[in-house]
């Protein structure tokens, strides 16, 4: 287990480390692709797929180095779903979902922004490995979705969830930590480090909570929301620190997840890499494939700036 997680100072802003599409052409494609949640030993992928007003959970498979065509994961289909967070066991999954808790009534509605957002809602669901393949999805209980806005779950190892949701007066999003007791999930709290007098958003703990990824838009250099960065000490967590300079982002990262390998983040924004001069074949490919402007899934090494 990681003790100790600092910011590494020697990582040069003049030559951030490389960044890189996920799944070009196949997970990243003609769609806005977000948030990959993945099994423990990598090869199985469930990420959010959709246009904005409604969407799906998908899942790939890669085998030889390739990921297999996406197909709706089996536990999604009929209702708005996104946000999938995988336990690090891989026991269960974890996703945010419009779905009504009882059968029979209307998709959950969402306040907040002091705007009615319909059937925007979100609630968050568990679902759990049965044999081969996935059981039913249940509902979390009110300690974590006691209001119409509870999105984007992060399990730590230890099963807390971390989440976000609107909170009085501004109705900004702000992270929220359920700790996972005696086989129940006690009342939400706010996280020390979600100032909301900014919107924080899409946490991103690692497995034993010894740092935590999200978005804000605390920093006025960012394009809108950009990547931070927390380090836990104990019961304390430090002032976060944004990760957008050193990986020389452009801003507007969201949905940040770590991957299995608890150093690889996956995020999602819609940039567009400028083409060669004169444009190769490979950038028309790309234009084709993902490099379109829609939100795609990408990924960095956050090992430059972790170490023990």
């Amino acid at each position: 287990m990681v003790a100790s997680l600092l910011l590494a100072a020697a990582v040069a802003v003049s030559s951030p480390p490389p960044r890189a599409v996920f799944g070009p052409g196949v997970i990243s494609a003609s769609t806005d692709a977000t948030g990959p949640a993945f099994t423990p030993d990598g090869n199985t992928v469930y990420f959010t797929r959709g246009n904005g007003s409604f969407c799906q959970l998908f899942v790939s498979h890669r085998s030889g180095g390739t990921w297999s065509t996406p197909e709706v994961a089996p536990f999604s289909g009929a209702w708005r779903d996104l946000e999938a967070s995988m336990s690090p066991s891989g026991a269960f999954l974890v996703f945010s979902s419009n779905r009504p808790a009882s059968v029979g009534a209307a998709p959950v509605d969402a306040h907040y922004g002091n705007t009615l957002h319909s059937a925007m809602g979100g609630n968050l669901w568990i679902v759990r490995r049965d044999g081969g393949g996935w059981g039913t999805p249940e509902r979390l209980p009110a300690a974590i979705n006691d209001n119409d806005s509870v999105f984007s779950p992060s399990v730590a190892a230890n099963g807390d969830i971390y989440f976000m949701k609107p909170v009085p007066p501004k109705g900004s999003f702000e992270i929220f930590r359920s700790r996972f007791v005696h086989g129940a999930y006690q009342t939400a709290e706010l996280m020390p480090f979600s100032d909301p007098q900014y919107g924080n958003v899409d946490p991103a703990v690692a497995p034993d909570q010894s740092f935590i990824v999200f978005s804000s838009n605390r920093s006025s250099t960012n394009s809108g929301r950009g990547l931070f960065i927390s380090f836990r000490h104990g019961d304390t967590w430090t002032a976060p620190e944004n990760l957008d300079p050193i990986y020389g982002l452009p801003g507007g990262e969201i949905e940040a997840k770590l991957g299995p390998d608890g150093h690889t983040l996956y995020y999602s924004n819609a940039e567009v890499v400028p083409p060669s001069s004169p444009a190769t074949q490979a950038d028309i490919d790309a234009m084709l494939t993902w490099n379109n402007g829609l939100v795609h899934i990408w990924n960095i090494d956050l090992t430059p700036v972790l170490r023990p």
